[in-house]
């Protein structure tokens, strides 16, 4: 159930710095101690931003913590610290961050102040599913170090192989639970504020239990033989769509107060864009560079995924009685022990199907749809164009127009018909 690892897509700069939004945070006190942060400050480095709240709340529950147990704390909670500061590009708090500012919200202290703390949450969350991915998935590598399950293993290798490998996992899996436990708190804290609006702490459970779907779906599909393109790309809505982009924009327009057609145009936008990103992923897990992902090349392959992109080269290769297609197929995905010469056979025929260009080409028809359901909000116009371009660096695609600048047709009428399946084959729509 890999998950989106740093280096993989297009880098999500912060926005250049200009005189006018490098000013200093405001003296204003906040609710949760310190001061509430300038707005344009936030603007120019929003990963930053969300990085220093992120240093307090982290601080406090590992304090915490280790006034329970000192190995508690040592051996877990600062594992979970230390892997949610060494997070990349911070994308889920700048989608959230800049659908605030474009809906209007990011002049109220208060509410810019509770974007950076959800945004630390996001964090959060995003370090429950990446830490629990990888034991699942039995993966040693993440973030071009090793995953938390083997570094604690590592640290408790006196005890035999066995009862080392067993402590690692528990851990891990405890760590997940902990990190997901204080993104909760973070939340939970907010909306004790009666100036949160409900909406927040609504999508805030919708996500966690969308997310907890889309890992099981995940893994019951890489337990059965086979899986359809349908249902791949459901998959890969609960599983990514939803939790890395549409569900960070629906929370920043709830905190702006945003109207209802400005929230369902970005969130059609980001479910467009978030289905591009994990189809990029599915990519990039077979044909990407281990030194820009992190991980090993293949490592879908040998864990037996049953990505969309699996699924269109067996459709297809099932379409023109391509035996020899299915039978490596059958034979490679799912093969613990796979070979490199095995992996070549396997990209051999993930191109020679065309299920390669078909997904390549599926990215850039989410990502077209996204910019035309962003083209319909009501948004500031600083805010879209940093909303443009974080959807196209999301899809990994190269920024195009932005439609709202000069209209090029409007968006689907329904904004769930970019997650449909294409037909068996993976064909255009």
């Amino acid at each position: 159930m890999r998950r989106t690892r740093a280096g993989e897509h297009p880098a999500i700069g912060p926005a250049p710095l200009t005189p006018h939004n490098t000013l200093e945070a405001s003296a204003s006190s906040g609710p949760h101690g310190g001061s509430h942060p300038h707005p344009e400050a936030v603007d120019a480095d929003v990963p930053a931003a969300v990085g220093r709240v992120l240093d307090t709340v982290l601080r406090e529950r590992v304090t915490q913590a280790s006034a329970l147990d000192a190995d508690f704390g040592a051996d877990v909670a600062e594992r979970v610290a230390r892997f949610t500061r060494q997070g990349g590009k911070r994308m889920r708090p700048q989608f959230l961050w800049w659908a605030l500012r474009g809906c209007g919200g990011g002049r109220n202290a208060v509410r810019g102040e509770h974007a950076l703390r959800i945004g630390a949450a996001l964090e959060l969350i995003q370090t429950c599913a990446l830490v629990h991915d990888d034991v699942m998935d039995a993966s040693v590598l993440r973030r071009g170090g090793p995953a938390l399950h083997v570094d604690l293993r590592a640290q408790y290798a006196r005890l035999g192989g066995r009862r080392a490998r067993s402590l690692g996992e528990a851990g891990a899996i405890l760590a997940g639970d902990l990190a997901l436990a204080w993104a909760d708190d973070v939340v939970a804290d907010l909306g004790a504020d009666p100036g949160t609006p409900p909406a927040v702490q609504h999508i805030w459970r919708a996500m966690r239990t969308e997310m907890v779907a889309g890992q099981y779906l995940d893994v019951l599909d890489q337990a059965s033989v086979s899986g359809s393109p349908a249902r791949a790309i459901r998959a890969a809505c609960l599983k990514s769509a939803r939790y890395s982009v549409e569900r960070p924009l629906a929370l920043g327009a709830a905190l702006a107060g945003a109207d209802p057609g400005t929230t369902d145009a970005l969130c059609a936008a980001g479910r467009c864009a978030g289905v591009a990103f994990q189809l990029r992923d599915d990519l990039l897990g077979v044909f990407g560079d281990p030194r820009g992902t992190g991980k090993p090349s293949g490592d879908d392959i040998r864990e037996g995924k049953r990505t969309y992109l699996v699924a269109v080269a067996r459709a297809r290769a099932a379409q023109t009685r391509d035996t020899a297609g299915i039978e490596v197929l059958d034979r490679c995905v799912g093969a613990g022990d796979l070979t490199p010469a095995q992996l070549a056979e396997v990209r051999h025929v993930l191109e020679a199907t065309g299920a390669r260009t078909a997904v390549e080409r599926r990215i850039e028809r989410l990502a077209a749809r996204s910019a035309q359901h962003l083209a319909t909000a009501t948004l500031l116009p600083f805010a879209r164009a940093r909303l443009h371009a974080l959807l196209c660096a999301a899809a990994g695609v190269t920024p195009a127009p932005d439609p709202a600048a000069e209209p090029q047709g409007t968006a689907e009428q329904d904004p769930t018909a970019c997650l449909t399946g294409a037909g068996a084959a993976g064909g255009t729509r």
